[in-house]
């Protein structure tokens, strides 16, 4: 199969999900309002770069594989709740500094929903993906999700090092978005992986009540 016929499978796949469609729809309308609003474009570059390889990996496997519309909407709400971390840098997020006064917190907390919000939401698609695509074992599937947030999220805190430390030392602090927490970096890997474990924790129980695979 050539280039442009892989492209016309891919748009008729698309174009048969209506749920699809209208994830794809919500993320780049929420994705272009964060551009168009951003206070910091060399901030949201940074924080984007990692949404723009998500979307190629997405796209790229589309023709091969297709997740569940369940996964797809956890997908779309992680990444727009990630983009709308970088309109205003997570350290400055409006919804945060909504929380801290709601919650009389002294800190803004948007980036810890975030983390958390990595491991919780996208756990299901990556057992998903493990199961139905790469047909690895049962208990495979259930345990590769919480090693791999574990293991992202650890990368993912040594890229921000390297940005704010060796590469782009202006964008530093607004990148990192520590707000003066030494141990910033440990909270944000923990939150993912107790995310990741509540996520695939709830599947199982839901999976075992009611004998679905």
């Amino acid at each position: 199969m050539n280039f442009t016929n892989a492209i016309s499978v891919t748009r008729t796949k698309v174009g048969a999900n209506r749920w699809l469609q209208l994830f794809i729809i919500i993320f780049f309308s929420v994705w272009m309002s964060t551009l168009v609003g951003t206070t910091d474009m060399n901030n949201w570059l940074l924080e984007n770069s990692l949404t723009f390889a998500f979307i190629v990996f997405l796209v790229a496997t589309y023709r091969h594989y297709q997740f569940s519309d369940l996964s797809y909407c956890l997908i779309c709400i992680y990444l727009c709740l990630h983009v709308y971390g970088s309109k205003y840098t997570y350290a400055e997020n409006p919804l945060g500094y909504w929380l801290m006064d709601a919650f009389g917190s002294s800190r803004n907390h948007y980036d810890r929903i975030v983390h958390f919000s990595f491991g919780f939401l996208l756990a299901y698609p990556m057992r998903e993906l493990f199961l139905s695509w790469l047909k690895f074992p049962t208990w495979v599937a259930w345990a590769l999700p919480i090693e791999i947030t574990l293991s992202v999220s650890g990368l993912y805190e040594l890229i921000e090092w390297a940005v704010a430390d060796v590469f782009f030392k202006a964008q530093g602090s607004a990148y990192l978005g520590t707000q003066g927490d030494v141990w910033d970096a440990q909270k944000d890997m923990f939150l993912a992986t107790i995310g990741a474990i509540l996520a695939t924790t709830i599947v199982s129980v839901i999976k075992k009540s009611f004998s679905i695979r």
